[in-house]
């Protein structure tokens, strides 16, 4: 297939035209208190595996609304000091999946906490968080849930229930709160960068070619679903046009990426036609931090690179993460 966006020397100058909202800030930090005025109850139980190096323990937390959130916790059996926290989100239309899925981190002597995502998980894995809230009209999926009005938007409520992921694992007494980490892919990265521009305690955010970045290129560049459920919306709601954008502004990772100073390893497929390379390249280039570093896979789609991007977390976190 031929590459679908900019290549170099033009996406090196690429510069993204999403602008910050005066009421950005207030508006994020009106909802976290909300959230945690919800209160609830962070519930943590033994899964069952046959897994003898490894403990996994299905844990319930509060979210949006104080609405009940699951996810997976793994941790190392053998955790002689607190350990540092990997919270990692999952990509669209996914869930959190099965207990025994992905522990390269706890092997690797991480508390590991991979979050569900409320309303999702019924694509390509398995997810147990339905979301509670109604919303006006939308095209099928998630992506025009609530756009006509900010406090209505879906990914309010999602990138709420990621700060309070935060909330919740690091008040563990396993946990190391001087090391936090964030991650995942496609939508889990657009997450992991609104959730390090939304706390400052993430020392480091490592997004694979992430999603929900740079809406007004994406939404007109990509070439295939889940930005054209927005598309499809504005063919129908045609004078909606400005009002759709205006809510995405809140909820764009370039403006996250503007106020998180935590050290990021991004990687983009320059032939993703799901997330728009220039649109990766956006959300890096706004990242206010000075360690900051972006993996390129010439020849990949939106998979990325996969295990070799695995490795590469591995290996630049640790060095980071080191006690």
């Amino acid at each position: 297939m031929p590459f679908p966006d900019l290549q170099h020397p033009a996406i090196d100058a690429y510069e993204s035209q999403v602008t910050m909202p005066d009421d950005f800030a207030a508006f994020w930090d009106s909802t976290l208190a909300e959230a945690r005025s919800a209160g609830g109850e962070v519930v943590i139980t033994p899964a069952e595996t046959t897994l003898k190096l490894v403990e996994v323990f299905d844990v319930t937390f509060p979210g949006f609304g104080g609405h009940p959130v699951k996810g997976w916790l793994a941790l190392p059996k053998h955790r002689p000091e607190k350990l540092p926290l990997l919270v990692q989100f999952v990509g669209y239309g996914g869930g959190r999946g099965f207990p025994h899925e992905l522990l390269h981190w706890a092997a690797s002597g991480y508390a590991y906490f991979r979050m569900d995502t409320r309303g999702q998980g019924s694509s390509w894995s398995m997810g147990a968080t339905p979301d509670p809230v109604g919303s006006t009209s939308q095209i099928p999926g998630m992506m025009t849930k609530g756009v006509l009005d900010k406090n209505d938007y879906y990914y309010r409520r999602v990138f709420t229930d990621g700060v309070r992921a935060l909330d919740a694992m690091i008040g563990q007494d396993f946990v190391d709160p001087t090391r936090v980490a964030v991650n995942g892919g496609s939508q889990g990265g657009g997450i992991a960068i609104a959730v390090a521009g939304l706390d400052p305690r993430v020392k480091a955010v490592m997004p694979d070619v992430p999603f929900l970045c740079d809406f007004p290129r994406s939404v007109r560049q990509a070439g295939r679903d889940p930005y054209l459920e927005i598309v499809r919306f504005l063919a129908q709601h045609r004078e909606k046009t400005a009002q759709v954008f205006d809510t995405l502004r809140y909820f764009d990772g370039v403006n996250f990426a503007r106020r998180s100073s935590a050290a990021a390893l991004f990687s983009v497929g320059m032939m993703d036609d799901i997330c728009p390379p220039s649109t990766v390249f956006a959300a890096f280039k706004a990242f206010s931090g000075s360690d900051k570093t972006l993996v390129e896979y010439e020849f990949n789609n939106h998979e990325g690179g996969g295990p070799f991007q695995d490795r590469a977390q591995m290996k630049w976190l640790t060095e980071r993460f080191q006690p």
